[in-house]
């Protein structure tokens, strides 16, 4: 097993299992923000010295994102949220009245990737793909959904409530050159290893800084592909994005600024290209191993107490770190409430109507704490 880097994220007493959520950030990325914050102010914050500084940091981010899920720089585009980019695809595709999109387990589904879906009910016919109990649908289901008219495939890439991995590569053989691929990455960028566009071959993928990333809130990340960005009309345009050209005609800019209108996150993207850097030094590699070690162990030992009842795939291959269990006889929220009283976080969250309490470990838990929420939880 890997060592133990605990010290580099927290000073806390609390053991924290809600990295799905909002994760820990490492000391060094604190430090980096405030460094900073410093430098620009000591600078002048729009000076000519603050603008080659502020573009280096965008342009840095930007790279190591790209090494991250192995596409080019410019195809990186900041924003503020995983939502963000979700809102792109769904605002900035051409539909008509004849077109459908494809989405998988509606309510089953985390509401940033339904509801920007649900609310094109009105000028596009969505069409849902049936699910099994941990959220998997049949390829062939697919297969037989898409016909001519077919605009768009919205999926999940990880599930945020049983932790099931969608086998997202395949889904990418069959719609390649032939539909849209959308892919809301939220739960695998620094989560799992080879999260790989080239390979899943999509046309754009969302996720955000502060999950398995460890950044700052209010950094987000989309990729768009060069090839698809011209199936895509920005949502906004400001000084930033757009241009005038010789005939007094306002067009967008290339990527990445064609859709980066106003972006000042500045702070925010140091933080986070710290923290990426830091979990590439660690190995992604690495850090996928170490989350499925943890919550191997994690789901074993729950395995053993009575009542404990377990959701989500049973083959690690399957599923990211989320442990989701309930005990029968106790709410999901008075579970999670008593286990935080007691310095232990977790979260309450949801498959279908059915409450539950979700676990999510990452690289830098340890199986001490571990085996001391498990005690905790035997204890209730």
């Amino acid at each position: 097993m890997s060592k133990d880097i605990s010290d580099d994220f927290s000073e806390s007493e609390k053991i924290y299992l809600n990295n799905a959520s909002v994760s820990l950030m490492p000391s060094q990325s604190i430090d980096a923000m405030r460094e900073f914050l410093v430098t620009y102010n000591s600078i002048g914050p729009d000076s000519n010295d603050s603008e080659s500084f502020v573009f280096e940091k965008l342009q840095n981010v930007r790279k190591i994102i790209a090494k991250i899920i192995s596409c080019h720089p410019e195809e990186v585009v900041l924003t503020q949220s995983t939502t963000d980019g979700i809102n792109f695809v769904a605002n900035g595709i051409s539909f008509d009245k004849e077109s459908n999109m494809i989405i998988r387990g509606m309510g089953h589904e985390h509401h940033a990737n339904l509801f920007p879906w649900i609310n094109l009910k009105e000028k596009i016919s969505v069409k849902n793909l049936p699910i099994d109990e941990n959220g998997f649908f049949k390829l062939d289901d697919l297969k037989s959904f898409i016909d001519k008219n077919t605009k768009l495939v919205s999926l999940s890439h990880a599930l945020y409530n049983t932790g099931s991995i969608i086998p997202v590569e395949e889904v990418g053989k069959i719609l390649h050159n032939k539909v849209p691929f959308f892919i809301d990455a939220a739960q695998t960028v620094g989560c799992i290893e080879d999260v790989d566009v080239s390979k899943i071959k999509c046309d754009f993928m969302s996720f955000n800084g502060s999950k398995w990333l460890c950044g700052p809130m209010g950094t987000g990340l989309f990729y768009c592909s060069k090839k698809s960005s011209g199936f895509l009309e920005p949502n906004t345009i400001g000084g930033e994005s757009g241009i005038i050209n010789d005939d007094s005609k306002l067009t967008f800019k290339e990527l990445p600024d064609r859709f980066q209108t106003g972006f000042r996150n500045y702070v925010g993207i140091v933080g986070l290209e710290s923290s990426a850097r830091y979990l590439l030094n660690f190995g992604i590699s690495n850090i996928h191993k170490k989350n499925q070690y943890l919550s191997d162990l994690l789901i074993d030992e729950l395995s053993k107490i009575p009542n404990v009842i377990l959701y989500g795939p049973g083959d690690r291959g399957d599923r990211t770190s989320i442990v989701s269990f309930n005990i029968k006889g106790l709410e999901s929220q008075t579970i999670v409430d008593k286990l935080e009283k007691q310095n232990i976080v977790l979260a309450v969250r949801e498959i279908m109507e059915k409450k539950i309490v979700r676990a999510s470990p990452h690289f830098f838990n340890t199986e001490s704490q571990i085996l001391q929420v498990v005690d905790a939880i035997k204890k209730l």
